[in-house]
């Protein structure tokens, strides 16, 4: 799948967060990321964020998108370079 992950934690747990989810997807925007997972991949994603999370606190969002489309995205503003810490 094609997914948006868009996350808010306190900041002690911001940096743990951050750097699981540079493992799995592209970094877009301070707490945005995109990228494809697999079904297994989403999985460990899943798991290794929730172990890191606050569930009475902090919040993460994920939008799938069906297999075979890409989101398209519209930027207005400072556009962001292409991320090069890339797995």
């Amino acid at each position: 799948m094609y997914g948006v992950v868009v996350y808010d934690t306190l900041a002690e747990r911001s940096s743990k967060t951050l750097r699981t989810c540079r493992q799995y997807l592209y970094h877009v925007q301070r707490s945005v990321f995109e990228g494809h997972l697999s079904d297994a991949q989403l999985r460990r994603f899943q798991a290794t964020v929730e172990a890191v999370l606050d569930l009475n606190y902090d919040n993460v969002l994920v939008y799938p998108f069906p297999p075979g489309t890409v989101p398209q995205r519209l930027e207005w503003g400072a556009v962001e370079p292409s991320p090069s810490d890339i797995l």
